[in-house]
């Protein structure tokens, strides 16, 4: 058991606390699995009646998955890579299927693998210091965690702008789009905890007795321009869009998207479209893995995590450079599914 997530059991409430706070709670292979083995034991446990998930300390819930070390694996064999992928999923499914209340505190930086611990649960928690967003086009990945699942999900097509761009979602915006389910400021986090110590079986009426209103959604103005630019699921529709449009949003929206890896871009567009129409959380985990293992092997991913994380000179050369130059072979290599004895399973604990 590792010592970056803190365990703790209070009357009827489990409490699991991110606590690598250097690394705003990276998610490691290690923590993956301590708090799958946690999870496993509480889900038969009759005395723990809700988790709750948080931060013990620092200035974000959860930045995503240690990404550096998952670069460094790529250039190998990616063997560690794929390890820390069947580990985090696995900890995703199992939350996403957990029989009992669970209660996610989204305070501060909430990216990536922190997206993929917080979704799954039936309340999360969104605080005026939230900044929630998937921004994996720009180091070379694509939303997983089960991103093709959820952002496809989302009202109009605010799903394939968040995977595009990379926007940070504040508490308002989250919670409009039902990303959030409550608005708790800072200030009441603790006696939030204590109220739910106290009346585990009541966590409805408690979140709404502790829940504050939030400011105006930003986003709300802007939906119908993102169903309407970002309507079309090939890139170069989108890109035309954007370009021919006037408005200064449209503008800074079409800035960010040519920063970002024209091929990680493609893959998060096909990966949303294919997510539609899955039939199980299950069945998107398992297609997830097969093109996570292959992603991190590639120039792109190296590359981002290169110029955004190690270097930090936000210069990135991406390879194709151009989204005419990512062709459709690609994306198929990419995507062809796992042989069953490679494929990722979940826990049989869950039933699937």
């Amino acid at each position: 058991m590792t010592d970056d997530v803190l365990f703790s059991t209070d009357r009827n409430v489990g409490r699991i606390r991110l606590n690598r706070p250097k690394a705003i709670h990276a998610l490691t292979r290690e923590m993956c699995d301590a708090m799958s083995e946690v999870l496993l034991a509480w889900r038969e446990d009759p005395s723990i009646q809700v988790v709750v998930i948080d931060h013990a300390e620092g200035r974000g819930f959860c930045a995503g998955g240690d990404v550096v070390m998952l670069a460094r694996s790529g250039a190998s064999d990616a063997s560690d890579a794929k390890h820390f992928f069947f580990s985090e999923y696995r900890l995703n499914h199992l939350l996403f299927t957990f029989p009992k209340p669970t209660v996610a505190i989204m305070d501060g930086i909430t990216m990536g693998g922190g997206v993929g611990i917080s979704l799954p649960c039936e309340y999360r928690i969104a605080t005026e210091a939230t900044r929630l967003a998937m921004p994996e086009t720009g180091i070379g990945l694509f939303p997983d965690v089960g991103g093709g699942w959820y952002l496809s999900r989302l009202p109009g097509r605010v799903g394939q702008f968040m995977a595009l761009t990379g926007a940070r979602l504040d508490a308002s915006e989250c919670l409009y789009l039902g990303l959030a389910t409550n608005y708790v400021e800072q200030s009441s986090l603790e006696e939030l905890h204590d109220r739910i110590l106290k009346a585990p079986t009541r966590l409805k009426g408690t979140l709404g007795s502790v829940s504050a209103t939030p400011p105006e959604a930003k986003i709300e103005a802007n939906l119908a321009a993102i169903t309407r630019l970002f309507a079309s699921d090939k890139l170069e529709d989108v890109l035309a869009a954007l370009d021919a449009d006037e408005s200064d949003w449209a503008k800074t929206e079409l800035a960010t998207l040519q920063s970002k890896s024209p091929l990680s871009c493609k893959v998060s567009m096909r990966l949303l479209a294919e997510g539609a129409v899955r039939s199980s959380f299950a069945e998107e985990m398992r297609a997830e893995y097969a093109l996570a293992g292959r992603i991190v092997r590639t120039h792109d991913f190296r590359e981002g995590v290169r110029a955004l994380l190690i270097d930090k000179d936000n210069s990135p050369q991406w390879d194709p450079p151009t989204p005419e130059q990512v062709d459709g072979e690609m994306l198929d290599v990419l995507f062809a599914p796992l042989p069953d004895r490679e494929a990722w399973i979940p826990f049989p604990e869950t039933g699937e």
